[in-house]
């Protein structure tokens, strides 16, 4: 694998196959089914064990049809990798952050990035996988670049402000913000397994729990706000 994806516009004429398949003449919708299947499947078994029969048979589509829209089983990977992030900058964008207070707004974008992840573990699962290629299929991606390059104009519009309203520290990095905010919340959700393991708690069973929500927002809060005498 790790062979370059070219970037395209991603086919919505209606292949023949969508006749062999017996499926509804709708392009999108089955596009949109072929991601949301395929989000899991590389989720679970990784790029290397992730099967396009396997998709098509749940999507009850045909291989013919999925490379037809995504060119090849990398195109389809890279896809579902954009998907992702589109999904989670778009609910991110609609926090309306520039509306509140710099503090409040810094503990919103935790919370919800906490309950993102939290609540989306093939997102968690998916990066993971990703980091195992060393981000190479990421790397070609100009939509996510674009949308995490957003992420972090929101985080030091927010900074910014606290800064010049003298409730957060100045000399701060927006991107190490987001770092830390990223670090703990991905943690949350990639480490559960083995820590409930190690540790024999709960925190492998039901939603990722291994840190307090409201832990995590206090340690951002207190990392971002004026240094606090030991």
């Amino acid at each position: 694998m790790n062979q370059l994806v070219h970037s395209k516009k991603t086919k919505t004429a209606v292949p023949e196959t969508a006749k062999e398949s017996g499926r509804t003449n709708d392009p999108a919708r089955t596009m949109a089914e072929i991601l949301a299947v395929a989000t899991h499947e590389f989720a679970d078994k990784g790029l290397t064990g992730a099967r396009i029969d396997e998709i098509a048979a749940a999507t009850r589509t045909s291989k013919r049809m999925i490379y037809y829209y995504f060119g090849s089983k990398d195109g389809l990977y890279l896809a579902v990798l954009e998907e992702a992030y589109r999904r989670m900058r778009a609910i991110e964008a609609d926090l309306h952050l520039g509306d509140l207070a710099p503090v409040a707004a810094l503990r919103k974008l935790v919370e919800f990035t906490y309950d993102h992840h939290r609540d989306n573990e093939d997102f968690i699962r998916l990066v993971m996988n990703e980091n195992i290629q060393r981000g190479d299929y990421l790397r070609q991606s100009t939509n996510i670049q674009a949308l995490n390059s957003n992420a972090i104009q929101s985080v030091r519009a927010v900074y910014e402000r606290g800064v010049a309203q003298g409730v957060f520290r100045a000399g701060l990095d927006p991107v190490d913000i987001h770092s830390a905010i990223s670090a703990f919340t991905f943690f949350n959700v990639s480490n559960r397994h083995t820590f409930g393991v190690i540790f024999q708690s709960k925190a492998s069973q039901g939603k990722a729990k291994t840190l307090k929500r409201e832990h995590v927002v206090e340690l951002i809060l207190r990392f971002v706000g004026h240094a606090v005498s030991a």
